[in-house]
């Protein structure tokens, strides 16, 4: 149906101008060109660090660890279509009153999604090493190629997880079996064909060796897996009438401690309910990070594994801040108005969620230092970790508020944030080459984050609030 389709990139475009003005938004695929644009004149001077089949398998990582934290459509739509458009006058609840049914809306929202991403990140970053690629005397045939090899492993990570989180909908133990399955395929595949990643990656593939074989491959595979995710995902509630226990009293009272219990306590009943706590761990969380650590984990040899556990952490703290995003993407701040409570505490409510969820980059890091056997680096990764979690968490307070997952497509937020989380973080970095002892060196951040914190608080509470 093109008429829908249209109608909801018309509206995903004017909800999101309508935040922050069109100029901001439209100026962001510019931003990331000209940031793909300036990093290739960079190529010279990485290629002497970092070997070139390395970089390809690093940035088509990348690209798949973007379709992964975005291809969760399975595991979200029941929230997309029941808690978030509840609430507003959106194309995608017009199931509800109008012939269409609420699949083929989805179909719908899926692909206009998809279609956003790629106008927003895919396109912007493969036209920046184009147009770069005269100034560096680079054949125009490897940017073209690289533009085709990143679009399909965005597509493959999205469609992936589009494919687990719709198995996870329908039976969490199939999801475990699977998984279990497709790790132990991957194994037996890698002892058959030796450690050529390529292989277990068809776009990678592609971009080692354009054929029309690894080419029609990479595209099967992207289209076997939309087509089950499509054919798994359900929008409809099971006809069984769920009750749940009043554990807000008793909850709330548990984690006493806490200065805003109460809203806390309805932040964890919320993510209990709705069924996103444990998908949310999984497919925006530990899946991205266990994509990582296996990319970082072919770097052995090059880099000393400590590094690589600092280099881990660090990643970990800047995705473990994503957890801010979680307890407000459904959240509906409106009711919010009608008590007597400021804008301050409920932001500290969320801070105060967030902190309790810090365990599960703690366990993750643990988990990875006994794996790699260094476990005396663990409690350095550990402090290294939360301290970038908690400096990111306080730079979206400041910038973002209530909006973490909306406003990052202001270009003047997202430049604002990308200097103050990008420096921090190399420097760290740099640290903790010269000496294992200076990744503790990580809790200075904690200074200007409860700066930052107090600050956020005074500026949206005398902000008028406006969201959905």
């Amino acid at each position: 149906m093109p008429e829908l389709f249209l109608a909801m990139l018309k509206e995903e475009w004017r909800m999101h101008s309508t935040l922050f003005g069109s100029l901001n938004f439209a100026l962001f695929p510019f931003m990331i060109f000209a940031i793909a644009f300036m990093g290739a004149f960079l190529l010279p001077l990485v290629r002497e660090v970092i070997e070139i089949n390395t970089l390809a398998l690093i940035i088509h990582g990348q690209f798949a660890l973007l379709g992964i934290m975005v291809g969760s459509f399975g595991l979200l739509g029941k929230e997309v279509m029941n808690r978030r458009f509840g609430q507003s006058s959106l194309i995608a609840y017009s199931a509800r009153s109008l012939p269409v049914s609420e699949k083929m809306i989805f179909l719908n929202f899926v692909v206009k999604d998809i279609v956003y991403y790629f106008i927003l990140w895919v396109i912007p970053f493969g036209m920046g090493f184009l147009v770069a690629a005269p100034f560096l005397g680079i054949n125009l045939y490897y940017p073209l190629l690289l533009l085709l090899t990143v679009t399909l492993s965005f597509l493959t990570g999205l469609c992936l997880v589009f494919f687990l989180s719709s198995v996870y909908s329908r039976s969490k133990k199939a999801l475990s079996v699977m998984i279990v399955a497709v790790f132990l395929a991957a194994g037996i595949m890698a002892l058959y064909k030796g450690t050529e990643f390529s292989f277990l990656f068809p776009p990678l593939a592609v971009f080692y060796t354009l054929s029309p074989l690894n080419l029609a491959a990479s595209v099967l595979l992207i289209i076997i897996l939309f087509s089950l995710s499509m054919m798994f995902f359900t929008p409809e509630y099971q006809s069984s009438v769920k009750h749940y226990k009043n554990r807000f009293l008793p909850l709330s009272e548990n984690i006493g401690f806490l200065r805003e219990n109460e809203l806390v306590a309805k932040d964890f009943i919320d993510l209990y309910r709705s069924g996103a706590g444990i998908g949310q761990t999984l497919f925006s969380f530990l899946l991205p990070l266990g994509i990582i650590w296996l990319i970082l984990s072919l770097m052995k040899g090059i880099i000393p594994e400590e590094s690589l556990l600092f280099s881990l952490a660090v990643v970990t703290g800047v995705i473990s801040s994503t957890m801010y995003t979680w307890l407000t993407e459904f959240d509906s701040f409106a009711a919010y108005i009608f008590l007597p409570v400021r804008t301050s505490d409920i932001i500290k409510a969320k801070a105060e969620s967030f902190t309790v969820l810090q365990v599960i980059p703690v366990i993750f890091l643990i988990f990875a230092g006994l794996a790699s056997e260094i476990p005396a680096h663990i409690p350095g990764a550990v402090v290294l970790c939360l301290s970038v979690s908690f400096f990111a968490l306080s730079v979206q307070i400041r910038l973002c508020g209530l909006n973490p997952g909306i406003l990052i497509y202001n270009v003047r937020v997202f430049l604002l944030y990308m200097l103050l989380i990008g420096p921090a973080t190399l420097v760290l970095l740099a640290l903790t080459t010269a000496g294992p002892a200076f990744a503790f060196a990580g809790v200075i951040l904690l200074i200007p984050a409860w700066i930052m914190i107090n600050s956020g608080f005074k500026k949206w509470d005398n902000t008028e609030y406006t969201g959905f």
